[in-house]
């Protein structure tokens, strides 16, 4: 864990370097590695730079390298993408106040895929109808997303795909968020449910072979609508659906769930 203390970095230093930077023991330094962005100078070794004390710095830093948590807040990003005929720039903080469901998949014109994104295109209204936006994430560009948009998955759901397709090449994103597979190349089946405030609620990871339920993804958003509306006083028991039994956590619920709840309503 990284230290909450300042962090003595030299701001005047705009070069991107490919893994970012590397804390060190000390709590003063920052070493870059040895990397470097095209135009820049090429360090002989890795450089130790000191100057300005930020604060700010560590904690972003600290979010960049953090796995993702239940619980915990969805890593930033900003990624090209393809939406609607045009290239696009999307960042996650832009969808702060809202819900969003970040998919990740291993490719375009892969099989699986093409079945969930077109079954959840199918849907998109359901999910603009519970205030939630879809996003998808693989590593092809973002003139791959448009071919396969316009020569297979426009003919199996009208007008094509409605929400970004977002392009991770190099899978950097992936890696943030713990699906991308550097062996492979690609990033797994992975699903997040991320809440208005940035928070991630929950997760799903699978391997390529094996498609995910669209209701399934509706109805736990719905779910998690409901216990944010109730502030937690109600709870959604196993297989709930809207209209039926929820569960009120208290002292008197306490060895009583066979009252409240049938086994039969899963």
């Amino acid at each position: 864990m990284l230290e909450k203390k300042e962090i003595l970095i030299d701001i005047s230093l705009k070069c991107n370097y490919n893994k970012n930077v590397i804390i060190t023991n000390r709590k003063d330094e920052v070493t870059m590695a040895k990397p470097f962005k095209a135009g820049c100078s090429s360090p002989v070794k890795n450089v130790v730079v000191k100057k300005v004390a930020i604060k700010e710095e560590i904690n972003n830093l600290e979010e960049e390298v953090s796995m993702v948590k239940v619980g915990g807040k969805a890593p930033n990003f900003e990624l090209q993408g393809y939406h609607k005929g045009e290239f696009k720039s999307f960042e996650l903080k832009e969808f702060l106040g809202k819900w969003v469901v970040l998919c990740f998949y291993p490719g375009d014109f892969t099989f699986v895929w093409a079945t969930e994104v077109s079954a959840v295109a199918d849907k998109y209204q359901e999910f603009l109808d519970l205030d939630v936006e879809v996003l998808s994430v693989s590593v092809d560009s973002v003139f791959v997303h448009k071919m396969w948009n316009d020569n297979e998955l426009s003919k199996m759901v009208e007008g094509g795909i409605p929400y970004p397709m977002l392009s991770d090449q190099g899978g950097n994103v992936g890696e943030m968020y713990g699906v991308y597979s550097a062996e492979a190349g690609v990033e797994m089946r992975g699903r997040f449910l991320i809440d208005p405030d940035g928070i991630v609620q929950g997760y799903e990871v699978l391997t390529p072979p094996v498609g995910r339920n669209v209701s399934e993804t509706l109805r736990q958003l719905k779910a998690f609508q409901l216990v944010r509306k109730t502030a937690g006083a109600e709870v959604t028991p196993s297989g709930w659906e809207p209209g039926k039994t929820t569960l009120k956590p208290g002292p008197d619920l306490v060895g009583n769930v066979w009252k409240a709840w049938d086994v039969k309503d899963a």
